[in-house]
């Protein structure tokens, strides 16, 4: 049922972005390569989805079949929306010169108007460009965003003390070597003191980051690269032959991040010292409402003392308001990743900030603060699904750590 419900709303969809077409072009030749335009572009989807088998090789290629297939349906939406509000003024006209059989009708319903069919076309044009904009040269249009946080408890040892987020980097969607080069690059060009990765490495196997192990060797602080797991980094996306392939994904996955030179925390908490003054890095594993809770926050803190200046990687934005701001304990800074913005939205600094995505999440983007504890939701390094960005740019996150000036 589910089937044919859809399969009649996408036919819906063709039958009113064709007439809108059909209404201004009036040439064959152009509603012909339309209609060739939707059997590609849905035949492509259902070749990779349904066909072709779905490997590290064929992951790039299965993002760019959705990222058509969304860009398409995105356009004839609009579209259909906008012709359906003509129709509601049609439909009562053909009802009523029915009845009262007007000279001259000869037709039921009065013919479309050739303008509204040119503005519904012209304003899905917008989102359409857009997206293909976002496919080829937003997803890699790395932003450096910066944010400096006054502490009054923060160790005078660590005031200027430099953070890097990264978060979200999906290896296994990524189709451009030169470019995520670049993005790690500016990574390090932060000359940050400590780097933190917040989750979902990979998109569901752990053999789609070892093409880029030595791509993300390459990324240095002076104190080290921590990171935590994500949801997509359990595979528990995907159908695997039994339990032991699963397991063994998992420790592949240990062992890439080995590799890399970070430091995976499950649970758990290192600490940063500096001239006999410290500071607590704690990672859980993912903790999201509506996805695995695998986040164990009091065994994380086991090692962490109350007077500890304290900083949380946990993936899932969600956590924050559930259990990081009821603790018992005050944890200064959590750094979250996970919403990635949607992809897709607004944003004029000091303006506009938006996303569809804030439907989901309360937090979902930027620095949020309650109770004199902050939160950062990470935008995300790479992209799924839908392989570009639009308006919510790739980031990365540099936070300075400031010692707040008391008054006298």
């Amino acid at each position: 049922m589910r089937w044919i419900i859809s399969l009649f709303f996408l036919g819906i969809l063709q039958w009113y972005s064709y007439q809108a077409i059909k209404t201004i072009v009036f040439s064959r030749w152009i509603l012909f390569a339309y209609i060739l335009l939707i059997i590609l572009v849905m035949g492509n989807l259902l070749f990779h989805t349904l066909i072709l088998e779905r490997t590290t090789a064929t992951e790039p290629r299965l993002m760019y079949a959705i990222g058509f297939f969304i860009t398409l349906f995105i356009f004839q939406a609009l579209v259909t929306i906008i012709l359906l509000g003509e129709d509601v003024l049609r439909i009562p006209q053909g009802i009523y010169g029915y009845f009262t059989k007007m000279p001259g009708q000869t037709q039921f319903l009065p013919e479309r108007r050739k303008i509204i069919s040119q503005i519904a076309v012209s304003l899905a044009t917008i989102p359409f460009v857009s997206l293909l904009y976002g496919m080829y040269r937003g997803k890699y249009n790395y932003k450096v965003f910066s944010y400096e946080l006054e502490y009054e408890d923060l160790p005078d040892t660590f005031d200027g003390f430099k953070i890097t987020q990264i978060s979200d980097i999906h290896s296994g969607s990524f189709d451009n070597q030169t470019k995520v080069q670049y993005g790690v690059e500016l990574v390090n060009a932060q000359k940050s003191d400590l780097i933190l990765f917040t989750g979902d490495l990979v998109n569901n196997r752990a053999e789609e980051v070892h093409p880029w192990i030595e791509t993300f060797k390459k990324i240095y602080a002076k104190h080290g690269v921590y990171s935590i797991l994500g949801n997509h980094d359990y595979g528990d996306y995907m159908r695997w032959e039994n339990s032991k392939a699963k397991k063994n994904n998992m420790e592949a996955l240990y062992s890439a991040q080995k590799k890399m030179g970070w430091d995976l925390l499950l649970n758990e908490s290192r600490f940063i010292e500096k001239e006999g003054q410290r500071l607590a890095i704690i990672g859980v594993e993912n903790w999201g409402s509506g996805f695995k809770k695998a986040g164990d926050l009091d065994r994380a803190l086991e090692s962490v003392s109350a007077g500890d200046f304290k900083i949380l990687m946990s993936h899932d934005p969600s956590h924050w308001e559930a259990q990081v701001l009821p603790h018992p304990f005050n944890i200064h800074l959590t750094l979250s990743g996970h919403t990635h913005g949607m992809q897709f939205g607004i944003e004029i600094p000091g303006w506009i900030k938006w996303s569809p995505v804030k439907w989901r999440y309360k937090q979902w983007a930027g620095i949020y603060e309650q109770s004199k504890q902050r939160l950062n939701v990470n935008r995300g390094f790479g992209y799924l699904a839908y392989p570009g960005r639009v308006g919510m740019w790739p980031e990365i996150s540099v936070i300075t750590l400031r010692k707040a000036k008391t008054s006298i």
